[in-house]
């Protein structure tokens, strides 16, 4: 899974090192932190309604969109999808957060 993540976020660190005519990519970069942020919020909620609605080929498609956008977000801001992935796997060797998940979920 991880291989897949770190192919396309290599992708998309190349289109922002050498931009190429016509790429979405390469006009996100171009238009800056506002429009990626925009898009990762848009695709945040198409995700959510498409999970609400209960339709699994919207759902993955909409959580495709999301993650692109969410990677694209990452190399505008110069953190690495490695770091991410690290953390990721650090709190998964986590034990015994259910209270603290209990407290987040009430404070919300």
């Amino acid at each position: 899974m991880n291989d897949t993540l770190e192919r396309l976020y290599e992708v998309i660190q190349d289109r922002k090192r050498a931009p190429q005519e016509g790429s979405y990519t390469c006009y996100l970069f171009e238009k800056g932190l506002d429009k990626i942020l925009k898009k990762v919020g848009e695709e945040c909620a198409e995700t959510l309604i498409a999970a609400k609605n209960g339709e699994p080929g919207e759902l993955i498609s909409e959580s495709c969109d999301l993650i692109y956008h969410l990677l694209v977000l990452l190399a505008q801001t110069d953190v690495g999808v490695e770091a991410v992935l690290a953390e990721l796997d650090r709190r998964s060797q986590k034990i015994g957060n259910l209270k603290r998940m209990r407290e987040t979920d009430r404070d919300s």
